[in-house]
């Protein structure tokens, strides 16, 4: 079997323990928050994170991964005799890494005719677990022996599909990171409404709004009912930045879809640092879309 790597970023937000089970390398997002860098999944923990959140005074910065940081990754690579790297990134609308990956395997593939190390890049058009569950089972897939070309194969199919549904209890985090209007986060919390957030293929819309903190677990998992297609794929996700809101949103989940969700996760930094931390989410697959 041909020597192999599983690579992606952190905001996938993959556990500690199923990187380590797996064997992925996870390169890690530069955050500056007020002033003050962190290396993600090294400087401090999702927990620690969202204390940063509620006590900075401006807006984290998330710097992305450079073109030097693959090649030299690659390199590492190359000289650990690796056969053949996978690399699944952060969606490509949302951060310049992917087109960063890309340009270092070109650049890798110029300067290294005939290594004869094939590097395979996914987009994965999606944040968090949304693609960090499926960078698992990729790499599941290949310890077993499955070929390369059908596990990228594998991953663009559910990429295709696959949708996050979030939402939060205040409109604070949005609002500073300018997902939404000041004026419309104003309003909102002085309605008490709280939005329904879709992702869907990069994109991110608000799908509905419910009014107070009681209606939002449910509110997402109506709208879900609305939007995920089982037939398609019956996997679903339940993640956010409370360990109780998880637990209430998933029990609920269970009781609608007849099924327990595949994983929980906590949100980590990159998604964080826009929702705030107080954000709860779904993720399942809807109409295929590629």
């Amino acid at each position: 079997m041909r020597k192999f790597a599983v690579l992606t970023d952190s905001t996938c937000d993959i556990p500690k323990d199923l990187e380590q089970k797996y064997g992925i390398d996870i390169l890690p997002f530069i955050i500056t928050v007020d002033g003050k860098s962190y290396v993600e999944r090294q400087d401090f923990t999702n927990e620690e994170y969202y204390d940063l959140l509620t006590k900075c005074s401006g807006i984290p910065v998330t710097s992305q991964i450079t073109m030097m940081r693959f090649e030299e990754k690659f390199e590492a690579y190359l000289a650990d005799g690796v056969e053949e790297v996978l690399y699944v990134s952060i969606n490509s609308a949302g951060s310049n890494t992917y087109n960063s990956a890309v340009m270092a395997a070109r650049s890798f593939s110029e300067s290294h005719p005939d290594c004869g190390m094939c590097i395979h890049i996914v987009d994965s058009h999606t944040y968090s677990m949304a693609y960090g569950y499926y960078v698992c089972e990729a790499a599941r897939k290949l310890k077993n022996g499955a070929d390369m070309k059908c596990v990228v194969e594998y991953l663009e199919d559910k990429f295709s599909s696959v949708e996050v549904l979030l939402s939060m209890y205040t409109l604070k985090y949005v609002k500073k990171s300018g997902r939404v209007s000041a004026a419309a986060a104003f309003a909102g919390e002085l309605l008490g409404l709280r939005p329904i957030i879709e992702m869907i293929d990069g994109g991110t819309s608000t799908a509905a709004k419910v009014r107070g903190d009681v209606n939002v677990i449910p509110g997402l998992v109506r709208h879900a009912l609305k939007r995920r297609r089982p037939d398609v794929d019956e996997t679903y996700l339940v993640g956010g930045t409370d360990e109780q809101n998880i637990k209430m949103l998933a029990k609920l989940c269970k009781a609608e879809f007849g099924c327990a969700p595949a994983a929980t996760f906590l949100i980590g930094a990159a998604v964080a640092t826009n929702t705030g931390p107080n954000a709860v989410a779904i993720v399942y697959h809807g109409e295929k879309r590629r």
